[in-house]
Parts: structure tokens; C-alpha cells; sequence
């Protein structure tokens, strides 16, 4: 797309008669300072609820450039750059190795695009990126709040944190166990937030994160507006007063959010990718309250927490005051060589068949698809209602069901099990414990499985190692001092 560039405004090439000025893409034009929103102009409701704290292409809005035009004008909507001079204005990629150049047919000339947001539509020099400048919705129903549960002591001395950070558009870690009920901690915040109203934004690096908080969250706040935005959902061009989203949705969003949360912060892509960090304080609005909430901060965070420097509040508790089952390290030599032979490891093979004959269900992880692949066959010998799953299993879903609803007994996987899933009264074993990707981290999420069920709050948890690492020895300190804490703050039974 190319503009001629007025005093106040950008005129399309689409929209003139004739060429009597150089057309220009708008990586090279100086943008005109934004004129204030016309109060006599009518504008479109449909274009406010469907462009308003986004920051979209041309080709994703579903409207005429001469209504988009009209409401330019009567500065109700921006023409901003797309990429310029190396640096996408959408998802904040400045890595000259993620542009590249091709023939453009729109401004006739070479045009650099960026590579590192492409499955978002291609963003490149001569695509602006429009926005809306004009007033933001008001929200279509008074927001209602149907929780009749109680919180623990933990839980509500967090929730009250929230609250507060919500008024002083502050910061705030909630650092959790896992099982600790963080969810319901972040209620009494959103509906803070709604009130008064303000936007809100839950945030999460995993489509499953999103699928599960909607159906929970749309029964707590059911007046409200919840769409939930992932890769492919129906929901992703609706305005919300509360929004779900996967962090890479975000890219689409600026200066929306009055209070955002990001679940699972330390989690991959979200802690590796600058840019999805990037995407987060470009959706926030610049006085504004965020919270980010984990069970295992990076070590970073955590010397940040010890020395005050980072807002935080620990639950080292769960919400059914028992403490965090303990994992325990077994040694089960060269488990590499016992595949290669088409053999389980003893131990391993001894402690699934305990499971199996105590009818307990248990999670198996793997450090890799091929081991899992490997190992399959030879665990179907002693049950062949054993079943494995990864994370580009095309039945994962239905898989990780049929653990829940009791068919399948034992279930061989990746980390990709490693959070989100709470199946009562599992055990739960890691192979080859010592790998690198088993990270403290990690290791902690796995131990988080057992003893989630108030029902079932004890676990078996096995390392299965073939020699100790700095990371599994701090995984199980990480749960023995949260226990601990806990112990001291009366948060726990005995």
C-alpha cells in the first residue's frame, strides 16, 4: 500500500483520482500528528468494537478503505508504520537474520517483511498498521460476580495483593504452588477491575491454559463479555471487556489493557521469547496493573524476590492445607543401554508393575518422542491399555481424557504434560532424571501432579536417574522449603 503525505493526514493510493504527488510507502513517510476525534462525526460501532485496542493490517479488517478513510479524517484511526529501518512495530523484532526482502507487487519496489511474527499475516514496509484512536466501547452489561467458594488463609492474603495492585496500576508476583488455587485468587481482582471499568486480559504461553479458564471464568463473571483468542478461534475478532488469549495474540493488541495476568510466566515460549514479552507491554495500556503468576520462578526472579526488588506473595501451601508429597531420587543405571536391548529398566519396570497392581494410575515422563516411541511397545507387554502421548500426537486430547475418566492406567509422555493437567490419585515417575531438560523447573511441575485431590493429597514421585544433577537435588529443595514455609505459617495440617 502507498500514501501521499498531507499536513494532518495520509491519503491511500486506492482513494485518488490522480497521482498529482510521489507516492510513498509508509516505512519512508513522516506520520502527521494524530488531530483529535471529530465529536460531530458518526462514526461506526461495528469498527469501534472490532478495531479498538488493536493495532491491525488492512487485510484483517473486514471494512472499505473509504469508511476506514472517513474515520482517518475525523481522527478516529491512525495509519502507523508496519516495519521500518529493520523494526517491526507489530511484534518488536529488531534481528536483522528474521527480515527479508521480496518483489512487491502493492509498492512496486523491494519491500523488507518481518519472518518472526509472519503466522500473524505478513507485516512488512509499506503495511500499515491501523488503529483505533476514538473512544473504547462501554462494556455492554453491568458486570456480575457468582463465586460462592471460600478461600484458604494463603489464597486470600494474595487475592487481597491482587486487589490492591489493581488499584495502584502496580506489579505483583504470585508465586504458587502448584495445586495452590491460583485462579480462584485472581477473581476478587477482575472484579475490582470490572467496576471500575477496566479492561482485563488473561494471558498464557498455551492454547490449553486458555480452553480450560474460559468455561470457569464465563460461570464466575456470567454478564461478562469473554472471548478467548487462540490460533484458529471463532472468538478472535470480538472486543471483551475480560480477554483470554494465548501471549502471541497479543501481537494484535496496543494500549488495551487497564490489568493484565500472565499465567505460567517461566513457561516456554513465553520466558525464552522476547518478543511475546515484547507483545504483552505493547497491549498494555501505560498506566496499568499487571500480575504474574508461577509455581517455579527462573532464579533471576528469585534473587529479585529475596532482595525485595520484585513485588511478590508466596502460597506455599495447597489449598487443602496437606503438604507437597515429597519425590524421592532412585538410581537405575545405564537406561539408555536397557532400551537399546529392548528392555525396561529394572526399577522401572518394578515400580509400573506395582502401579498396575495396585490399580494406581501413574504419569511416566520421558525425555524425548524417540525414547517414548521405543519404550511403548515394551510397556504394552505388561498392560496393553498402556498408551503414550507428545506433543504433536494428533490424539493428545483425547488421550489425556481417557487418563482422566480412568480407561487408560499408565501413560508414557513428554513434558508437555509437565503443567496443566490434574488427574486425583496419580503417581507420577521421570526417567532419565539427570537429562538437561529436565530443568528445577521442570522436575518441580512434574512433582506438582500427585496429591493435587483434597480426596488424595499424598503421591508417590520418583526421580529415575542415572546419576544425580544440581537440578534435581534444587527441585526437591524447591518443594521441601515451600513446605516448610508453609509449616511455620500454619498453612498446613501436621
Amino acid at each position: 500500500m502507498r500514501f501521499i503525505q498531507e499536513s494532518t493526514h495520509l491519503t491511500p493510493e486506492q482513494l485518488l483520482p490522480t497521482q498529482s504527488k510521489p507516492l510513498q510507502k509508509i516505512s519512508n513517510i513522516q506520520i502527521p500528528t494524530p488531530t483529535q476525534p471529530n465529536p460531530a462525526f458518526n462514526y461506526s460501532t461495528e469498527l469501534q468494537h472490532y478495531l479498538s485496542g488493536r493495532s491491525l493490517l488492512p487485510d484483517e479488517l473486514p471494512f472499505l478503505i473509504e469508511l476506514l478513510h472517513q474515520h482517518h479524517l475525523n481522527g478516529y484511526i491512525i495509519y502507523g508504520k508496519g516495519v521500518e529501518n529493520n523494526h517491526c512495530h507489530r511484534c518488536g523484532n529488531t534481528k536483522k537474520h528474521l527480515f527479508a526482502s521480496f518483489e512487491c507487487y502493492r509498492c512496486k519496489e523491494p519491500c523488507t517483511y518481518c519472518r518472526n511474527c509472519i503466522m500473524m499475516g505478513r507485516v512488512s514496509e509499506c503495511t500499515p498498521l491501523i488503529t483505533w484512536t476514538g473512544p473504547a466501547p462501554p462494556a455492554a452489561n453491568p458486570p456480575s460476580f457468582d463465586w460462592t467458594g471460600t478461600l484458604s488463609q494463603a489464597q486470600q492474603e494474595a487475592s487481597n495483593r491482587v486487589v490492591d495492585t489493581v488499584k495502584t496500576k502496580d506489579n505483583l508476583l504470585v508465586w504458587a504452588v502448584c495445586g495452590a488455587g491460583k485462579t480462584e485468587v485472581l477473581f476478587q481482582g477482575i472484579q475490582e477491575a470490572l467496576n471500575q471499568n477496566k479492561r482485563v486480559c488473561i494471558t498464557a504461553p498455551r492454547t490449553d491454559v486458555i480452553l480450560e479458564l474460559s468455561p470457569r471464568l464465563q460461570k464466575v463473571f456470567p454478564q461478562t463479555s469473554i472471548p478467548s483468542l487462540y490460533g484458529g478461534s471463532e472468538d478472535r475478532h470480538e472486543y471483551g471487556q475480560l480477554v483470554l488469549s494465548t501471549t502471541h495474540q497479543l501481537f494484535r493488541y496496543e494500549k488495551a489493557f487497564d490489568f493484565i495476568v500472565i499465567d505460567e510466566v517461566d513457561a516456554f515460549p513465553y520466558s525464552y521469547d522476547t518478543s511475546l514479552q515484547y507483545a504483552v507491554e505493547k497491549a498494555r495500556k501505560p498506566e496499568s496493573a499487571i500480575v504474574y503468576l508461577t509455581a517455579t520462578p527462573d532464579s533471576q526472579t528469585q534473587k529479585g524476590c529475596a532482595s525485595k526488588k520484585q513485588n511478590h506473595i508466596r502460597i506455599p501451601a495447597r489449598y487443602h492445607r496437606h503438604p507437597i508429597p515429597m519425590p524421592r531420587l532412585a538410581w537405575c543405571g545405564n537406561w539408555k543401554k536397557a532400551f537399546d536391548k529392548n528392555k525396561i529398566p529394572s526399577k522401572l519396570k518394578k515400580w509400573t508393575l506395582q502401579k498396575l497392581q495396585q490399580n494406581k494410575q501413574a504419569l511416566i515422563f520421558f525425555p524425548s518422542v524417540k525414547i517414548v516411541e521405543k519404550a511403548l511397545p515394551l510397556f504394552q507387554k505388561m498392560n496393553p491399555a498402556i498408551e503414550s502421548v507428545h506433543a504433536e500426537d494428533p490424539h493428545r486430547k483425547e488421550k489425556v481424557q481417557k487418563v482422566r475418566s480412568g480407561e487408560t492406567p499408565i501413560l508414557l509422555t513428554t513434558t508437555i504434560l509437565e503443567r496443566g493437567v490434574t488427574i486425583p490419585n496419580i503417581g507420577v515417575a521421570v526417567l532419565g532424571a539427570e537429562e538437561s531438560i529436565f530443568t528445577e523447573s521442570a522436575l518441580v511441575q512434574i512433582a506438582g501432579r500427585a496429591g493435587r485431590s483434597a480426596a488424595h493429597p499424598t503421591g508417590d514421585i520418583v526421580y529415575f536417574h542415572y546419576g544425580r544433577t544440581k537440578e534435581m537435588i534444587n527441585a526437591i529443595f524447591h518443594i521441601y522449603n515451600m513446605n516448610k514455609e508453609a509449616g511455620k505459617r500454619g498453612l498446613i495440617d501436621g
